[in-house]
């Protein structure tokens, strides 16, 4: 099983994130604190650059941040939206662990 943790965001910062770490800066932070916490071979940690969207799904959620005017860095798992802005490790480990992913301490 492998987990996709999406971060959708851009080089630029958005207007209220100016003090906050980009998207990419966010997706390797969420890599390494989840790494330390859940087995890694049970996750991946994907960024995306939303005006530049690859696949079906990063379009997708391309249009919802523009459509929506969500803010980014976006945090996505299993589709659900986890984090915006300045997501909080709390709700990236909830959500994990909801879709199955198992801590370290229990393996």
């Amino acid at each position: 099983m492998n987990v996709e943790i999406l971060v959708y965001g851009t080089e630029q910062l958005c207007a209220s994130c100016v003090n906050l770490p980009s998207a990419k800066e966010t997706a390797v932070w969420l890599e390494a604190a989840a790494g330390r916490k859940f087995v890694q071979d049970q996750f991946v940690v994907r960024y995306c650059d939303f005006l530049h969207p690859t696949t079906e799904v990063d379009k997708l959620w391309a249009k919802r941040i523009e459509e929506e005017d969500l803010w980014y860095p976006l945090v996505v798992i299993s589709g659900e939206i986890v984090g915006e802005g300045n997501p909080k490790l709390k709700q990236v480990y909830e959500a994990l662990e909801k879709a199955g992913v198992q801590p370290i301490e229990s393996v």
